[in-house]
């Protein structure tokens, strides 16, 4: 299978805090979502890492 799994780390305090799984071969670019962070404590752009 080409789908792996990623993390989603928050662009302002760095914790990591989702994950989730992407095609490989298809999205080459890294995703950013804007999710809920928990540290924070409010809706924060979360950037896939490596």
């Amino acid at each position: 299978m080409s789908r792996e799994i990623i993390t989603f780390q928050c662009t302002e305090c760095k914790n990591r805090n989702y994950t989730n799984t992407k095609n490989k071969k298809t999205t080459t670019g890294r995703l950013e979502f804007k999710k809920f962070c928990p540290f924070c404590r409010s809706h924060k752009p979360h950037r896939e890492t490596k």
